[in-house]
């Protein structure tokens, strides 16, 4: 008699765990609409050709470099494993999950991160450590970077967290339960429109220009763990004109590139030299690069990256050329659709011809 009672109760226990697998998965945000950013991390993951170049860091990378346009101009393969207000300590976390999968012969690391340790708001944790596969890196980067009243079970089970959000429920939820569409081009997100700079905020005055030092600590702990697997590191600070880059920070970095034997990369003081035209090569009154403004960014980026060991020019390679230029296809027919619709919708748009 017991033997047949086990077949029901395991039946039952098994449909009682696929509904939950169920209603966790149609309750988890998707982000497939106007907030798209928490589907890059996981993005990578569908990746099955190796990286030369990696990126590193938050908005400052993965709207300003152009992955495809590195590949066009330069062959040089990269993925941006970027998310917004990604923090230092997650930046390490990502390099030591990447590195599970391949070893890049570069690393590009962008500093901003420096000047934030700690998360303010719990939604940007989730769109950086949701997206990772499980892992002990996806496990220390949770117990690291968790904010006030965050707790690893809800990251262990999401159904905990978001069991409310059946009242926010939307099409895209149903839409893409199943399968998710690739929204951005090796981790880069791609805006056409254009929006110049404006009158920026003034400067304001700090009491102290420190880095936290944890901060520092997982600068080192980055640039070791580049050492360890033969990585040449790279510091970037992208060429934001807001929010504000100190040059207390600046020097700063440059004392600790210097003392480590690092190159490190200001772009707001290469600004001329990349070519950006802050009227038309932004999409956000300064603070983040369009399209154009990704694409120089990449071309001059192609130059130093060029220059590494290890980086080679591989348009040559026959299989990598499929994959690129399957990825350019994507990369190009979306810049059409985007600058068609800000065109319509009366955006300033520019149009660039290559010269």
């Amino acid at each position: 008699m017991k033997a047949k009672w086990k077949i029901p109760l395991i039946l039952t226990a098994a449909a009682s765990l696929l509904l939950l697998a169920g209603l966790q998965r149609l309750l988890v945000p998707k982000y497939m609409g106007k907030v798209v950013e928490g589907s890059f991390i996981e993005e990578y993951y569908k990746e099955d050709t190796p990286h030369d170049v990696i990126f590193l860091g938050d908005c400052e990378v993965y709207e300003n470099i152009s992955p495809v346009t590195l590949w066009r101009e330069y062959g040089i393969t990269s993925y941006i494993r970027g998310s917004a207000q990604q923090l230092i300590a997650q930046s390490y976390y990502l390099l030591e999950d990447t590195l599970r999968y391949e070893t890049p012969k570069a690393v590009v690391f962008n500093v901003s991160a420096m000047q934030q340790y700690e998360q303010e708001n719990e939604t940007y944790n989730r769109m950086t450590l949701d997206g990772m596969r499980w892992s002990s890196s996806k496990w220390n980067a949770i117990r690291e970077t968790m904010t006030d009243g965050e707790h690893m079970l809800e990251y262990l089970f999401p159904i905990l967290r978001f069991h409310d959000r059946w009242k926010e429920l939307e099409s895209d939820d149903l839409r893409y339960f199943f399968t998710k569409k690739q929204v951005s081009h090796n981790g880069y997100y791609m805006r056409a429109d254009v929006r110049p700079v404006g009158n920026l905020p003034v400067e304001r005055r700090r009491r102290d220009y420190s880095f936290d030092d944890r901060a520092w600590e997982y600068l080192d702990r980055i640039r070791l763990l580049c050492e360890q697997n033969g990585i040449c590191l790279i510091l970037m600070k992208a060429p934001s004109l807001y929010p504000a880059w100190y040059e207390q920070w600046d020097a700063q970095i440059r004392e600790y590139a210097q003392e480590h034997g690092l190159q490190y990369q200001n772009c707001i003081e290469a600004a001329d030299e990349i070519q950006i035209d802050f009227t038309q090569d932004t999409y956000d009154g300064g603070l983040h690069m369009n399209v154009y403004g990704a694409e120089k960014m990449s071309r001059y980026w192609g130059k130093i990256l060029s220059e590494i060991p290890g980086v080679e020019d591989r348009r040559t390679d026959e299989k990598l050329a499929a994959v690129w230029n399957a990825k350019g296809e994507y990369y190009d027919a979306m810049k059409a659709q985007q600058e068609q619709e800000f065109a319509q919708f009366g955006y300033l748009v520019q149009f660039y011809t290559e010269e």
